[in-house]
């Protein structure tokens, strides 16, 4: 619906015009009538027409000023002229003012007008239609201008560079490598990806709206900004730039990427790592600087969040790591039984600051000691099972996610922070399950004798010793636990017993005596036995299989 704005200072013009064109049937809408061009001004700077139908002698303002006073606020408006004969030496201004039309009123029929104003929006509607099919195809042109420019530097990286030549001619097209310059590349990785990922429901949508913000960005640098998505949360960046003795690219480059990370922590809520590689002047040099940067696991995986370094050409590391063969142990296992008893600990108390100032801890040596991130997803994903394990030994206690799903959520884990803030979230809403078993239904007396038990594996424990901390009779509790779990406390005790004797001889180098004294048993002989009934071999014979 377009609008329509009528002025002439003839009351019977306006009201044979205003009634008689059926404006809405021809897809219009009079928005405003007046009598005096000044009033009709003072409307359109509040509300543009699309289409001015005007009278030239009128007080206050003539038409001829209206006009182009309205052209210069809508250059595209329609504008229509009526006027007397004694006017028509106007005629020759109207046109210049781009008038499409001069009607004399003396002979005006409005069926004369309604053809006017017929072929008014026609014109309009194929205008906007070409607008629109020009910003399309526009678009689409963008759109896939930026798919070739992210398929070409992929090939870059991971196909062999038949004809470094023509792949320079077709990166300048996207301003890399142009004469006389060099590119500094830099690697963003999106930090907090999983959750980052749920708020925008998918990756399509996270990578047009990070895009949008780097293209925003880097439009403001000189000479030359360029980004490219290598996938959902890593993201290639290019910075190019003629040396010389009064330039520095890296200074440059440092301070786009602080704007760069602004910008994203405050329109998208995102945080955003980055790795500086090295200036490049050749396509060759700069598929190694791209091949180290993405190789870079290790570097990217200690990244804090928001933290910028930059890559050294040597090898894939941060400036502040150990050289040398002075470099830290790799045995992060050695630490897990210790880490697994002050987790369980901290859980069975249900105290959240203990839960935090323990990962905490234990991030903080994983990051001094620098191991193998596979190695730290293996070993906290090994902690979580456990500690499920151990929870779900334990009535009333519910683990809600399983084994799959830590599986496939630690797999989307490319950083040791975002790896502590989800080890974090499963331990404390672990921790704040129901041990009072009211949503399971068991009684609460049931729940903290089991607790009581995973606390003291290390030693015998009697039923009387579990009926006396609890206040109750003997034989009332041996009734009731049975009730509750469907077997006796002695078999509960043997259970959870064993379940531990096979974690210690899995990863422990412990002889059986030493096991068996670990876990409160006088007699070895008793222990072996006791073992072989549980798993169906002997300790030994359980050992062997495992090498």
């Amino acid at each position: 619906m377009y609008n329509v704005m009528l002025a002439d200072d003839d009351y019977p013009v306006i009201e044979l015009l205003s009634e008689t064109i059926r404006w809405e049937e021809l897809g219009l809408r009079l928005m405003s009538t007046h009598e005096n061009g000044w009033s009709a001004w003072e409307q359109a700077q509040r509300q543009t027409p699309d289409i001015l139908i005007t009278d030239i002698g009128m007080p206050k303002m003539d038409g001829l000023e209206l006009s182009g006073r309205i052209r210069e606020l809508n250059p595209a408006v329609r504008i229509a002229i009526l006027s007397c004969h004694s006017e028509f030496q106007y005629a020759q201004q109207a046109v210049r003012l781009n008038v499409q039309d001069y009607l004399l009123k003396d002979t005006l029929d409005p069926e004369d007008l309604v053809q006017r104003l017929t072929r008014f929006k026609q014109a309009m509607d194929e205008e906007k239609q070409a607008g629109w099919e020009h910003s399309r195809m526009k678009r689409m042109y963008d759109e896939a201008k930026e798919l070739r420019k992210e398929q070409s530097l992929k090939n870059l990286i991971d196909l062999p560079l038949l004809s470094p030549e023509n792949w320079r001619k077709e990166a300048a097209e996207y301003g890399l490598l142009r004469e006389g310059e060099h590119t500094l590349p830099v690697a963003g990785f999106l930090e907090n990806y999983r959750q980052v990922k749920y708020r925008f429901f998918s990756d399509q949508t996270l990578r047009f709206a990070v895009g949008n913000v780097l293209k925003e960005v880097l439009e403001n640098f000189a000479p030359c900004g360029v980004h490219a998505g290598y996938d959902a949360r890593t993201w290639l960046l290019f910075f190019s730039g003629k040396p010389g003795l009064h330039r520095n690219l890296y200074e440059e480059t440092a301070q786009m990427l602080k704007e760069i990370q602004s910008a994203l922590r405050k329109v998208l809520k995102v945080d955003m790592s980055l790795c500086i590689g090295e200036p490049c002047a050749s396509p060759e040099s700069l598929k190694q600087a791209l091949g180290g940067l993405l190789a870079s696991g290790g570097l990217r995986f200690y990244l804090e969040p928001g933290e910028t370094v930059k890559l050294r050409a040597s090898r894939p590391k941060p400036e502040t790591e150990p050289e040398g063969d002075d470099l830290p142990p790799r045995d992060l296992f050695s630490f897990y039984d210790e880490a697994l008893g002050e987790l369980r600990g901290a859980l069975l108390d249900r105290e959240p600051q203990a839960i935090r100032s323990a990962t905490a801890a234990w991030t903080a040596r994983i990051r001094k000691e620098r191991y193998p991130p596979e190695a730290v997803k293996d070993w906290v994903l090994k902690l979580l099972l456990d500690l499920k394990l151990k929870l779900q030994a334990i009535p009333s206690v519910s683990t809600a996610s399983s084994a799959d799903t830590l599986h496939k959520e630690i797999a989307d884990i490319d950083s040791l922070a975002d790896l502590h803030a989800w080890l974090n979230g499963h331990l404390e809403s672990w921790a704040a399950t129901d041990f009072g078993g009211h949503k399971s239904g068991r009684r609460p007396e049931i729940t903290e004798a089991c607790v009581y038990v995973t606390r003291r594996l290390h030693s015998r424990i009697s039923l009387d010793e579990v009926a006396e901390h609890l206040h109750m009779n003997t034989s009332y509790f041996c009734r009731l636990f049975k009730k509750e779990t469907g077997s006796t406390f002695i078999e509960y005790v043997t259970r959870l017993k064993m379940m531990r004797a096979q974690e210690l001889l899995d990863r422990t180098g412990a002889t059986v005596g030493e096991i068996c004294e670990q876990l409160g048993y006088d007699n070895q002989s008793y222990f072996i036995k006791t073992f072989k009934s549980y798993a169906g071999v002997t300790p030994v014979e359980y050992r062997s299989r495992l090498r």
